[in-house]
């Protein structure tokens, strides 16, 4: 019987094991457990799915791994299993196809959100996303050699991310089946619970593609040359004052963090990913779903971009001039308006406007009906039955509205389509134009689920699953003004303007487009809102205002541009759906932008 690490629960959240002594990945998972294909009793320590120091090379690996669905077993037990007719405990049957590059395990899909290929009488909830891995042999496995990559499920339905890990024995023409476990994860949404899952997944072996693999080989190796340099946490902080990096990662408390990160001068420090099992042990190829963060990725990115090949008169352009089906009233809602959630649609929420709530009336009209509708189509639909016109005019008061940014991302698509023909498409003009040039190689991203499983239109509210290479890359993109190796990919005045937070919507103003000066009653929403960035409000060491510009999402996501050139990035799972009033933050203040400021002084 093989090593296993049972951790407990507390309130429902999962605690971290107690220390023990480190055992080799044969310990944990010898080849007897490959071989009998037995589920252990519950996730061993992560250490099993990397080599350890006296790991062996191993030779190299080519193949197609036709994974079988298969149940997974659950830390709780899940209360609702079954979501829209799918079931969460179920681990997809999926095609991956994988080769070497030295000691690195190659997917060839990776950063692809790979479907179901093999669907029983009941659908599994996920797809999933492989990740580079790694290759190695240990003493006493025989003539087997081990391959373990980072594995994260993913949903087509919304922005939920589990991340994990899979392990496989190869020989000659042969594979085991997979010891699977999914052991940390972002704030639960459609699932109302957190919880760790497990399994083992029976596997056969096809040959790869053996023509294409040198290629393939040449552009894995490109796309790592391509990542941030990236150091452990230890080195900056030895680097630099004791106590100068206290508190970063704060105020939100620990057991909520899932992975903490900052960039300086063009190197990403990470601290290593806990979970309660030990240790993340790939922390570059976690991937993580930021939900409204991606409200700063593809609409502004994109509007960015046009700006810079069109003009700005782009962001004049009519969300209702390009998507069908629309009250009136969008023919007078700029592309800019949808970006400052200042449409002037809502659902039945308060019309009062001083003070102004940005939040009234957010989850009105049926709001799971529409974030759960499969097609473009259905959310139209659900759009219009239930989203009125308010009796202010676009562009004058702000209310948070995941809808509004639906249809911004579907006008941009459409104006594309205008210019550029019918197979133009949003997501791919963001990939392509934008984030391929600056180094982000793959974009997984949600997007309707259209007629005979095609997949439409990308989210621009939510959806998309970074890493924090990517996260790194697109702020640093931004604090360079839209320029990236002497080229200028977006717009430098407009982008400018967005980080400078010019003409920015006063989150609790009475119904007006204000100065950055413009004075701020108090509020749980004190600061700016401006092309999908939040801009806090911070008092620096010299008693001077700033307003920081922000990606935030749900769970408690956040990455701060600082003007520094700093970059903080914290990917978390506190979800308010689930947690409800439970406390999730420490009183102590903005401490990760003091820590920022002491660091490198604004």
């Amino acid at each position: 019987m093989w090593l296993r690490t049972v951790c407990l629960l507390s309130l429902g959240i999962l605690s971290l094991c107690p220390p023990q002594a480190r055992a080799g990945a044969a310990e944990l998972i010898p080849v007897q457990a490959f071989q009998s294909a037995r589920v252990p009793d519950a996730p061993v320590g992560n250490e099993a799915f990397t080599p350890g120091k006296a790991a062996l090379p191993a030779p190299a690996f080519a193949g197609v791994l036709n994974i079988h669905a298969t149940a997974m077993q659950t830390l709780p037990v899940l209360n609702q299993p079954l979501i829209l007719g799918r079931d969460t405990r179920l681990f997809p049957g999926v095609q991956l196809e994988f080769f070497t590059a030295g000691q690195v395990l190659v997917p060839v899909q990776r950063g692809e959100m790979v479907r179901e290929t093999r669907a029983g009488s009941t659908p599994s909830y996920w797809r999933v996303i492989p990740q580079f891995g790694k290759v190695w042999r240990e003493k006493g496995d025989g003539e087997w050699s081990r391959a373990a990559f980072p594995l994260m499920l993913v949903n087509d339905t919304e922005n939920h991310a589990h991340q994990g890990l899979a392990t496989f024995l190869y020989r000659q023409g042969k594979v085991t089946g997979l010891q699977l476990q999914f052991i940390q994860q972002t704030g639960p949404y459609m699932i109302k619970q957190y919880f760790v899952a497990w399994g083992f997944a029976p596997a056969d072996l096809t040959p790869a593609n053996s023509a294409a693999l040198e290629a393939r080989r040449t552009q894995a190796q490109a796309e790592l040359a391509d990542r941030l340099p990236a150091k452990p946490w230890s080195e900056l902080v030895k680097s630099v004052p004791p106590g100068t990096l206290d508190g970063f990662g704060g105020p939100l408390y620990p057991k909520w963090q899932v992975a903490v990160a900052l960039v300086r001068d063009g190197t990403v420090y990470y601290q290593d990913p806990a979970t309660p099992y030990g240790p993340y042990p790939y922390p570059l190829e976690m991937r993580f779903g930021v939900r409204s963060e991606t409200k700063s990725v593809f609409a502004p990115l994109a509007l960015l971009r046009l700006a810079q090949v069109y003009g700005p008169w782009v962001l004049t352009m009519k969300v209702g001039d390009y998507v069908q089906g629309l009250d009136p009233k969008w023919r007078r809602v700029r592309f800019l308006d949808a970006a400052n959630m200042a449409t002037g649609f809502g659902g039945v929420g308060s019309t009062q406007t001083h003070p102004n709530d940005i939040f009234a009336g957010y989850l009105d009209g049926d709001y799971d009906a529409w974030y759960t509708a499969p097609s473009h189509a259905d959310k139209i639909r659900q759009i219009t039955a239930n989203l009125s016109p308010y009796p202010w005019e676009p562009g004058t008061v702000m209310r948070y509205r995941d809808q509004d940014y639906y249809l911004l991302g579907a006008a941009i698509d459409g104006f594309l389509k205008s210019v550029r023909g019918p197979k133009a498409d949003l997501w791919e003009f963001v990939s392509t134009e934008v984030l391929a040039p600056i180094g982000i190689h793959e974009v997984p991203s949600v997007k309707t689920r259209e007629a005979g499983g095609r997949d439409g239109l990308v989210w621009a509210n939510a959806g998309y699953y970074p890493t924090i290479d990517d996260l790194a890359k697109i702020a640093m993109l931004y604090q360079a003004r839209g320029a990236h190796g002497g080229v200028q990919i977006l717009n430098r005045d407009l982008t400018s303007d967005l980080l400078a937070a010019r003409d920015a919507i006063v989150k609790n103003a009475d119904a007006s487009l204000g100065p950055v000066a413009a004075p701020l009653a108090d509020s749980s929403e004190d600061g700016l809102y401006k092309m999908g960035f939040h801009f806090l409000h911070y008092v620096n060491a010299q008693g001077k205002s700033e307003y920081l510009p922000s990606m935030h999402g749900s769970g408690d996501n956040e990455v701060i541009l600082y003007p520094s050139g700093v970059v903080s990035i914290v990917m978390a799972k506190a979800s308010v759906e689930v947690l409800g009033k439970e406390k999730t933050r420490s009183d102590d203040g903005p401490v990760t932008m003091r820590a920022v400021e002491r660091l490198a002084p604004f």
